[in-house]
């Protein structure tokens, strides 16, 4: 008999946890699973990838109320006798208000967002929380399952959550995912009493799939000048990214007498400052926030050089994508960057500042015979984790040993 499943997720419009959940949908064995998907935003990026084996759950309607701007929603709260609702909506926006943190708001403000999310009507085999705080909660306190799994995609202690809200919903998990294996060590050494919960399943990417996008687009798609050196970046425009070291190194790059070109694919609150960060230091023609790609694997596969700026990372899957088109990769040595990059051998890793940034791009740029080595060594490695997936199935059993 089939095994009903359902997963949980803010929405699908960017990011490297929505990828990730795209390409585990991907791979899932339907003939065994029944798979549900509660997502709290019907629109996104990576909507048009859902398999179409997945049935989508609807939105409650107190939720589309509760969601609209609050000059809409009070009112219209009001209008329907939904009094306490309309007070929980506006504590909700004074919380956002006054928070600095948007990381522990979104923590905090779960307890005003549960009152306008009903309890799922269908009793499941397994429910998956498939990203940290609004996920997880949700999968605790609004569904009925067997098993109840929570994952956490990123260095939990460098995110800045507040552990006194999580570890109540740890402690009523059956398993707590995580994508490295010192993201699982981090867990572990925060929650103490909850270690042997704690379990590595890797980000799932497909090689074959990755190349046959990469050669969807022919055409150059950065429109190159003679001697140009490509570099690209993917991420969230966020202060994790650490996109202000990108442009200042940039900038360092163009003074060094250097034809760069550097690229970002992604959006995000940031946008802003980083536009203004690009005009301050003058590099207008030499670095570009490109936005949301649907498809990025013809930037990676037309770009010279890979650079992650990042301040922290669980496992980032655009690093793995560009191992697999065989791309010279920069990574800022975050804390797990020397799970996914052995420094000289398949990249290059540097210290988390602009200079460091600049004088790793530099060596990069003025040494071929580097850049064809780490290119070399990549493309003989083996960079499939589809059978990831088989780790997945192991915690679905319901009543067996793991």
């Amino acid at each position: 008999m089939k095994k009903n499943v359902l997963f949980v997720m803010p929405g699908l419009t960017a990011g490297g946890g929505e990828k990730s959940l795209i390409n585990l949908l991907s791979h899932m064995d339907y003939e065994q699973y029944n798979v549900d998907l509660f997502l709290l935003n019907h629109e996104g990026l990576f909507m048009e990838f859902l398999p179409k084996q997945v049935r989508l759950l609807p939105l409650p309607e107190s939720y589309h109320l509760f969601a609209l701007p609050f000059w809409q929603s009070i009112p219209r709260l009001i209008r329907r006798g939904k009094i306490s609702l309309a007070y929980n909506r506006l504590l909700f926006t004074i919380k956002n208000k006054l928070s600095k943190n948007n990381i522990t708001t979104e923590q905090y403000n779960w307890v005003y967002l549960a009152k306008a999310l009903e309890h799922i009507p269908h009793k499941y085999d397994v429910s998956v929380g498939f990203l940290e705080k609004t996920s997880t909660y949700f999968c605790v306190d609004k569904v009925e399952a067997a098993k109840k799994i929570g994952w956490v995609h990123i260095d939990y202690d460098k995110l800045g959550m507040d552990p006194t809200m999580d570890i109540g919903y740890f402690r009523q998990l059956d398993h707590i995912v995580t994508v490295s294996e010192e993201c699982a060590v981090i867990l572990k050494n925060r929650f103490p009493d909850q270690q042997d919960k704690v379990e590595v399943i890797y980000n799932i990417v497909s090689p074959a799939m990755i190349h046959q996008m990469a050669e969807q687009e022919k055409q150059d798609v950065y429109d190159k000048q003679e001697d140009q050196i490509t570099i690209l970046s993917i991420g969230r425009l966020h202060h994790q990214k650490g996109f202000e070291m990108a442009v200042e190194a940039c900038r360092k790059l163009v003074d060094r007498g250097y034809p760069v070109k550097w690229h970002v694919i992604g959006e995000g609150e940031e946008r802003e400052k980083l536009e203004g960060l690009i005009r301050e230091y003058g590099v207008e023609k030499h670095f570009r926030l490109l936005g949301l790609k649907a498809n990025p694997y013809p930037y990676i596969k037309q770009a010279d050089i890979y650079a992650q700026p990042s301040k922290f990372e669980g496992k980032s899957i655009a690093i793995d994508e560009a191992k697999i088109l065989n791309k010279p990769i920069l990574v800022t040595n975050f804390s797990t960057a020397k799970d996914q990059i052995r420094d000289g051998t398949d990249g290059v890793i540097v210290e988390m500042n602009a200079d460091a940034v600049a004088d790793g791009m530099e060596k990069l740029i003025r040494d071929r015979g580097l850049r064809m080595k780490l290119a070399s060594n990549l493309a003989q490695l083996k960079l499939g984790t589809e059978a990831e997936i088989v780790k997945l199935y192991s915690l679905f059993k319901i009543g067996d040993p793991v």
